[in-house]
């Protein structure tokens, strides 16, 4: 047999190498997207990817953590998924603040009161003597005079209980600053005493001391508490004057005089129209006012129907005709003629004296109306309230909430508490009565200092009540037009007087008449309402932008800093704790007995392991770079046993080659 080539014996002498190769690569496993299988490129994605929590599924020591971290990934993938969505549907939506419907409307409730509040003709009797002190005050300081009163004196007890009041509250004339005054009822001069409290200091300082008039107020119980009230105009300061007394007066009559007293709906309204269609009294329904006495209520929905409109226009809205009656007005009460209108909801109370829209006579006036409903976010957004049930003010007026009520109830609830009586233009809570001269003879300098701390925003009041979170607006356009007109006047004022002439014996006139018009100018509804600019979704998305554009952190991620550093670390330290606790009463317990340490309580306290701190599984290439143990040997071959080197062979007999190499 020849013996083999060069070439031959070359490659004889490289196939080991290539079988160790070989063996190598089927031993270690493949890494990498070179991976033979589905599950080691999974196992590599695990371990290599910055997804943390697919990482920690692998690397995780124990069932139930390895679970928990395979929950929380599909958690958040799940979650990423539903954010994702709704972020989509939010980029192809446009929100909008302002909706706009065209439907028919519900008609709001409107409320006419007469300007004067009573017929003046049916109220000297209660008002003779203040009459009599106001135009004897008039008189004194301005000169004027009628001649021949025509007020009636009456022998009634209100007029001899407020003759004493009439003297102790006169009207001042203030010739300077030197606390010296002329009483205007008696001519006479007076000091004034006490503190001096001026209502509008920059009016009193601007203006001449001689045409300074006033009143003074002062404690019954202590007479050196005196408040100073100055006005720069005689017309303000006997208005005032005047209404301090109308209102006392006032509040001793009863309510179902006060009532026949004031304007019935026959004497108010001439005519009425409604979407084209008559109607009458019956359509109303009378409220009264404390301050504008009877008051009526176009479709007010107590008879549990609110009329509609299905059109837009003048022609279909309300109109009515009014007979104001300038004649039987009080002279020192109201100064203005016509009629007061407000435009509510069927559950809010009008306010007439606040927000109130005054008609003038011998015109027409035309209110057009859109309506807008308003939502506001209440906590956190804004510090509105639902209901009002989260207020601590009791709600006297019996209709829904609203912050003028809240306001109004406060004063009322304080006045009776400070000054043991409610005030007369504001309903009476339970248990409590109207202040009078009789009663309460301290009732209006209670109530003006009162009142100037709630101006001051010093009662609390504004502090308490909030505005509420939703309510319906109607947004008013005034516009007036002469009525009637010159060429129609003739004849529409013996028509109207003809109509009226079953009830009053006089022809009218056309300053005692006032046309109006409420209507929908179009039927779009209007609906305002609060949305959150961040929400769950958009504050979710900047968390994750924040956290992964400056940290490469995930939600994941964040729950694995928590368990690493806090369930871990915890575990850790705790451990160490122990384990020194354990130590320190071993070595206690040893100290009594006197017994040496044994070596076996050293190997059982344990050590760390420096190659071990990793609790990443090491891969062949990084094992190879793992740094021994310090002060351990390094490891060397261990010798053979030599029992494992006996050979079993055929061969009986000794090789001639070996007898000669054991011969040398």
């Amino acid at each position: 047999m020849a013996p083999p080539g060069p070439e031959g014996g070359r490659a004889a002498a490289t196939a080991p190498g290539k079988k160790i190769t070989a063996r190598i690569k089927r031993t270690l496993p493949v890494r990498g997207p070179q991976a033979p299988t589905l599950s080691e490129l999974m196992r590599w994605y695990c371990l290599n990817t910055n997804t943390h929590g697919c990482r920690r599924i692998v690397v995780s020591r124990g069932r139930l953590r390895r679970l928990l971290w395979i929950l929380l990934t599909l958690g958040a993938v799940g979650l990423i998924l539903w954010q994702c969505a709704e972020l989509l549907l939010n980029y192809y939506s446009a929100s909008v603040s302002v909706t706009v419907q065209f439907q028919k409307l519900p008609f709001p409730a409107v409320t006419i009161c007469n300007i004067n509040p009573y017929k003046y003709s049916s109220m000297k009797d209660y008002l003779s003597e203040l009459d009599k002190e106001t135009k004897k005050a008039l008189e004194t300081f301005y000169g004027f005079s009628e001649g021949k009163s025509k007020v009636r004196r009456s022998v009634d007890e209100w007029n001899s209980t407020g003759n004493d009041f009439f003297e102790q509250i006169p009207l001042l004339k203030f010739e300077d600053f030197s606390r010296t005054a002329t009483d205007l009822r008696s001519g006479q001069k007076r000091k004034i005493e006490g503190s001096v409290f001026h209502k509008d200091s920059s009016i009193v300082n601007s203006g001449d001391s001689n045409d300074i008039i006033g009143f003074q107020l002062c404690d019954a119980n202590n007479s050196s508490e005196c408040a100073l009230y100055t006005f720069s105009s005689g017309v303000n300061a006997i208005q005032e004057w005047y209404k301090l007394h109308y209102m006392n007066i006032m509040a001793q009559i009863p309510l179902e005089t006060k009532e026949k007293l004031s304007y019935s709906a026959d004497d108010l309204l001439l005519t009425c129209f409604f979407d084209g269609l008559s109607c009458d009294k019956r359509h109303f329904t009378r409220f009264h006012h404390p301050l504008h006495g009877n008051c009526y209520t176009f479709n007010s929905g107590e008879n549990g129907t609110i009329l509609s409109t299905s059109t837009g226009g003048s022609e279909y809205g309300l109109q009515v005709v009014l007979y104001i009656d300038e004649a039987d007005y009080n002279p020192f009460l109201v100064t203005s003629t016509g009629a007061k209108i407000i435009v509510h909801d069927q559950n809010e109370y009008p306010f007439i004296e606040d927000i109130g829209t005054e008609i003038e006579t011998a015109a027409a006036t035309s209110i057009g109306m859109h309506f807008t409903r308003s939502r506001k976010l209440s906590k956190p957004y804004s510090d509105c309230t639902e209901t009002g049930d989260d207020i601590p003010v009791e709600n006297l007026y019996n209709k829904s909430y609203s912050l003028q009520i809240c306001l109004h109830s406060c004063f009322q609830k304080a006045m009776v508490d400070s000054c043991g009586c409610a005030q007369y233009a504001q309903p009476l809570p339970a248990g409590a009565e109207y202040c009078n001269y009789k009663k309460n003879p301290n009732w209006m300098y209670c109530y003006y200092r009162l009142h100037e701390k709630f101006v001051k925003e010093q009662l609390g009041c504004q502090q308490i009540c909030k505005d509420a979170c939703s309510f319906k607006e109607w947004a008013l356009t005034t516009s007036i037009a002469q009525w009637p007109s010159t060429v129609s006047e003739d004849w529409m004022l013996r028509v109207l007087s003809w109509d009226k002439g079953q009830k009053i014996n006089k022809k009218l006139n056309k300053t005692d008449l006032a046309n109006l018009m409420v209507f929908y100018k179009d039927l779009n509804e209007r609906f305002i309402s609060e949305n959150p600019a961040n929400t769950l979704v958009i504050l979710l998305s900047n968390f994750g932008g924040q956290l992964g554009l400056w940290m490469s952190c995930s939600v994941v991620c964040v729950i694995e800093i928590v368990e690493v550093f806090f369930i871990d670390s915890l575990s850790i330290v705790m451990r160490r704790q122990w384990q020194k606790a354990k130590k320190w009463w071993n070595d206690r317990k040893r100290d009594q007995s006197g017994k040496p340490p044994q070596a076996g309580d050293l190997e059982r306290q344990g050590h760390d392991n420096p190659i071990c701190i990793d609790e990443d599984l090491p891969t062949f290439n990084t094992a190879l770079r793992l740094p021994l143990p310090q002060d351990s040997p390094l490891p060397r071959t261990p010798p053979p046993n030599y029992s494992t080197l006996r050979l079993e062979t055929a061969f009986t007999e000794q090789l001639p080659d070996t007898l000669e190499v054991g011969q040398h």
